[in-house]
């Protein structure tokens, strides 16, 4: 059936949305701590993908199809399915976090988000260890297991937890990236690195981080955190300020304070990085 005539309300759908998550992450499970050798390969240097990956998004892909036939899906593994312009289209990490997984390090999800007319509209993010279930619907709030949560109050960067991601897929970015990396680190109060940005905007969205930046992500690891933290009252913007960020890869976002001193820091290296992000 399609989006536009379905019976689901808002938040129904959104239950369908975790409904699919939640298939991705039981396929995920059965290889925790668990994977051999052989089933670990490298997409590209440091880049890698487990059976855990293709399992998950062959389950999810699977529950997309059962529920909602019409619908388009970009996921990580296989690329596109039905690209059309006027179908929602389903934005898909079955495993956010690989090299964590595959390493042991319990800090990963399952991400999912649904674009309507190229703005996202729901997502979710599930993390199968901790059980935190993370979840938005555009005008609807975002909520962490269940209870409504926004980012935090904090005004700037000074005494600020910010959360990052290096740029391990783009090394002619490292340069630049340090350069923003020290005078943030000198401003805020830590700098964290977990190794999962679905997980870094999730709880950026509910209040653990302050404010988050990365660059050259996939529109797969930004879609569902990011309208978590617009829905919880926080700011997201590319490196240049705009909204084209599942475009770019180039993310930063956070309590509107945090973000705007961020955005500060960014834009005065401009010179270095805009040269080499592109």
């Amino acid at each position: 059936m399609p989006f536009h005539e379905s019976p689901d309300t808002p938040e129904t759908f959104l239950n369908q949305v975790e409904e699919v998550a939640r298939a991705g992450a039981g396929a995920i499970m059965p290889f925790w701590r668990t994977l051999e050798p052989h089933e670990i390969t490298e997409k590209s240097r440091n880049d890698l993908v487990t059976a855990a990956d293709h399992a998950a998004e062959a389950a999810i892909l699977t529950e997309i199809e059962r529920r909602f036939p019409d619908h388009a899906v970009l996921a990580e593994e296989s690329g596109w399915t039905r690209r059309e312009d006027d179908c929602p289209t389903w934005i898909v990490d079955p495993l956010d976090g690989t090299t964590n997984f595959v390493h042991g390090i319990p800090q990963f999800a399952v991400s999912v988000g649904v674009a309507v007319a190229e703005r996202v509209e729901y997502g979710v993010i599930f993390d199968p260890v901790k059980g935190d279930v993370f979840r938005a619907g555009r005008g609807m709030g975002t909520t962490w297991n269940g209870k409504p949560c926004g980012v935090t109050p904090r005004a700037g960067l000074e005494g600020a937890l910010v959360a990052t991601g290096f740029p391990f897929k783009a090394h002619e970015l490292l340069d630049p990236y340090l350069a923003i990396f020290r005078e943030v680190f000198l401003r805020c109060k830590a700098i964290r690195r977990p190794g999962a940005a679905a997980l870094d905007l999730a709880y950026t969205a509910c209040g653990l981080f302050d404010g988050f930046f990365e660059f050259r992500l996939s529109p797969w690891d930004l879609a569902a955190g990011s309208l978590l933290v617009e829905e919880a009252g926080g700011s997201v913007s590319d490196m240049d300020g705009g909204g084209d960020y599942l475009a770019t890869g180039n993310m930063l976002c956070g309590a509107p304070g945090v973000h705007r001193e961020l955005l500060e820091v960014v834009r005065g290296k401009r010179d270095l990085w805009r040269p080499v992000s592109d």
